[in-house]
């Protein structure tokens, strides 16, 4: 998972920059993807677009260094009204305009300017290298782009590729010379610039179009469809998310939600129910589940004291504890003054105010029990097991709970929605079985077997996340606790057979996107992701992707904490 903490740590880095540069705070990377709140942020020129596999970190800050030019200097409905609808020059367009921007870069910037044109040259090596330019669209849209970053950066062309671009640049230049002026002298005028960037966009366009109308004997439909596939590998704007090393929890927007003014619907909450996990599960099965689980942490090597010395520190706050006395400095202590008086060497006349952590903290574990995470509780329940008793050494009040349906397929909530005739968009179909395997009044020595019912794999069903999210913030809300966390322990997105059938995909997963914005912008509880092997930040602002596939270490439970510590912001 090395590589993955590094790709989470160069776009928590990237985020941070465009977040300083734009002055605008909700900007994040989820899923592989800026996010402007729950909205992907478009990305519609080659160059920003990165793979993880291929390049290098400056190329990563160079990426999100043009992001931030093109947010901040780039007028988004003034330069939509001017876009031309033709595909071909829309894409040119687009190109010129973020060039545009990058031209842009403040003079007390230069490690700015360096990192979008190393950027530059890498995407244009790149595009060389994988035989694009043997086009001859590809070559067209190549050398303008080349032409048009040199006179708008004052720089020569790439020299590696000067010699390939010479013929095409001397048949280019008559014709969108006057324009390619227009673009330098407009460059700060994103209006005039736009004027100059559409007849350039035209002008290619049409001798894209010209160059194949010059293969006599070809199929003018397939010639053209072939023509735009080399545009759009080049251009890189059919594809959609970037590739990443991390797999990213796939997720939408629900159209159901829009069509019901963005209401979550429950057909019927008769059914739901909120469950003692250890009474699922027989007695003598249960403690024999608890041996395997203890045989398992025992296997880990993880030193548990040393984690609840981090978390004190962590979750803890200084709390006036009385006072020492004896001291050196401080405040005057009446009952010493005698001393001062039979010794007046004597220093040791002071009194200080005694502090001590405590830690006045809520933190609620809430486990995915959907089907999929079958394959991964062993690791998942060492995990709870282990972390749930560090945070009692720790002083921290805790409880951990479960979250699964009560059937498969809807259950009786489908039976009596098919019984009433099959109403449109009846919402969330079916019924809930939340559970708690240790509650905030127990301590983990009580709940120690209560926590292994998490080994009982005919307790997963299906997933319905948002409803279980409300459930367990709504348990802490009413606590006494300054400071409340919620973590969430997951390996994909909200899952329902049947409500996805009755209502569309992903409307149990706009709706937890929904709860998870509610409660991070009134901020009562602090809600933190932890990914089985996913990166959940589609869904989670702060989240971490979890390998549990090899053997739990004390490196696993750092990155928890860091993530606590507020180091693995997204």
């Amino acid at each position: 998972m090395k590589a993955e903490r590094q790709q989470q740590r160069v776009e928590e880095l990237c985020g941070a920059c465009i977040r300083a540069l734009t002055g605008q705070p909700d900007l994040r990377y989820r899923g592989r993807r800026l996010h402007k709140g729950l909205r992907p942020v478009p990305i519609r020129t080659p160059h920003l677009r990165t793979d993880p596999e291929k390049d290098d970190f400056r190329s990563y800050r160079g990426s999100a260094d043009g992001i931030a030019l093109r947010l901040q200097l780039s007028n988004p409905e003034l330069h939509s009204r001017l876009s031309p609808v033709d595909r071909i020059q829309g894409f040119i367009f687009e190109l010129l305009e973020q060039l545009r921007v990058e031209s842009l870069v403040p003079e007390r910037f230069p490690g700015m300017k360096r990192n979008i044109r190393h950027r530059f040259t890498q995407w244009s090596l790149a595009v060389h290298h994988s035989g694009l330019t043997e086009t001859h669209v590809g070559i067209l849209i190549y050398t303008l782009a080349q032409v048009a970053w040199a006179r708008l950066n004052d720089c020569p062309v790439l020299e590696e590729t000067d010699g390939l671009i010479e013929a095409t640049r001397f048949s280019l230049m008559p014709v969108i010379g006057k324009e390619m002026a227009g673009l330098k002298q407009a460059h700060e005028d994103q209006e005039v610039f736009a004027c100059h960037a559409g007849k350039i966009a035209g002008v290619i366009a049409g001798m894209a179009n010209s160059e194949r109308e010059k293969e006599p004997g070809e199929n003018p439909r397939e010639e053209d469809q072939e023509a735009l596939s080399e545009l759009a590998a080049i251009l890189d704007l059919d594809g959609g998310d970037d590739p990443g090393v991390i797999a990213a929890a796939a997720t939408g927007e629900s159209s159901v939600f829009a069509d019901t003014e963005a209401a979550y619907r429950v057909f019927t909450t008769r059914y739901d129910g909120e469950v003692e996990a250890a009474s699922l599960v027989r007695k003598d099965y249960l403690k024999e589940l608890r041996q395997r689980l203890d045989k398992r942490v025992q296997g880990q090597g993880i030193n548990i004291p040393r984690l609840a010395r981090r978390l004190s520190a962590l979750l803890s706050a200084p709390r006036a504890d009385g006072w020492s006395f004896g001291e050196e400095e401080g405040y005057i202590d009446a009952r010493r003054l005698s001393q001062l008086v039979a010794s007046p060497a004597e220093r040791r006349l002071f009194r200080q105010e005694r502090y001590r952590p405590h830690a006045n903290c809520l933190v609620s574990i809430l486990i995915d029990c959907s089907g999929s995470m079958k394959a991964h509780i062993e690791p998942v329940a060492v995990l709870v097991d282990v972390l749930g008793r560090a945070l009692e050494q720790a002083q921290v009040n805790t409880e951990i709970l479960g979250y699964t349906t009560g059937a498969w397929n809807g259950g009786r909530c489908q039976l009596e929605w098919l019984g009433k005739g099959r109403p449109q968009y009846p919402g969330r179909l079916n019924e809930l079985c939340h559970m708690v395997f240790k509650n905030v009044d127990s301590s983990w020595r009580q709940a120690r077997t209560d926590i292994a019912a998490l080994l009982k794999a005919d307790l997963f069903r299906e997933g319905i996340d948002g409803e279980a999210v409300e459930w367990a913030c709504h348990r802490m809300i009413g606590r006494s606790e300054e400071r409340r966390i919620l973590i969430v322990i997951s390996d994909g997105c909200p899952m329902d057979t049947a409500t996805g059938l009755a209502n569309d995909r992903y409307y149990l997963d706009t709706h937890l996107k929904q709860v998870i914005n509610l409660l991070e912008t009134k901020r009562e509880v602090d809600v933190y992701g932890l990914g089985v092997g996913l990166d959940l930040s589609p869904y989670y602002t702060n989240c971490l992707a979890l390998d549990l596939s090899e053997t739990l270490s004390n490196q696993v439970f750092e990155e928890i904490l860091q993530l606590l510590a507020g180091r693995h912001h997204r």
